[in-house]
């Protein structure tokens, strides 16, 4: 395993993190009363777009799945509205699940959908940049020792770890804390974001302190 692609992949998610901290940065200095907290929703969409143009300009100049097969235009464009359609299908699915494990139903239904676009964010549109719209690879690397790739290694990590953080950021909700970072869906969204740029940063790490145990089979 070459280590210079190990640096690649280190630039790269320290790059998704350091948008993520501009995204609650910056747009303080445009918008009057920005906050995390008191503006989330626009935050939410702030760090979506932030961390969906990083993630997508990333794969087009590093090219980490890159098909030695040149494709014509038409496919490209099948391939583009293919994974539009994916990643809106993903954010229904996420609000759906996210409803089903008791975020209101009817209430809140803006902040709920901001959520999942959150999620998809961080998930599904890592999955679509590395292997686009092919849920057969989905299901391959996310199987044991499905990952032909330290990119591939490094979207499980970030996945899990986004999933576990919008989890674990859910328990403080039901508390009677009466904290403004208790409203729905603040603490799932902080919880997840958290544990995206946990990711980030455990993946690099895990992969180079394993790298002697880590053997991709071919494509």
């Amino acid at each position: 395993m070459r280590e210079a692609e190990i640096r690649r992949l280190l630039a790269a998610n320290l790059l998704c993190a350091v948008s993520i901290i501009l995204a609650a940065l910056v747009p303080a200095f445009f918008l009057d009363g920005f906050s995390v907290l008191g503006t989330h929703l626009t935050w939410l969409c702030v760090c979506s777009v932030c961390v969906a143009t990083l993630n997508i300009i990333l794969h087009l100049v590093l090219k980490p799945s890159q098909s030695p097969k040149r494709s014509s235009f038409a496919h490209k464009i099948s391939r583009f509205l293919k994974c539009c359609i994916y990643f809106f299908m993903s954010c229904i699915l996420f609000h759906a699940i996210i409803v089903l494990y008791g975020a209101p139903l009817i209430e809140s239904v803006t902040e709920t959908f901001l959520f999942a676009v959150l999620l998809s964010t961080f998930t599904t549109l890592q999955c679509l940049c590395l292997l686009g719209p092919n849920v057969q690879a989905w299901i391959r690397v996310f199987s044991k020792n499905g990952a032909m790739s330290i990119w591939e290694s490094s979207l499980q990590i970030t996945t899990v770890c986004s999933i576990l953080g919008a989890w674990f950021g859910a328990f403080p909700i039901p508390l009677d804390w009466d904290r403004p970072w208790q409203v729905w869906p603040i603490s799932c969204s902080l919880g997840a974001t958290f544990g995206y740029m946990a990711g980030l940063i455990i993946a690099p790490l895990w992969i180079h302190w394993n790298r002697k145990q880590l053997t991709y089979k071919s494509r």
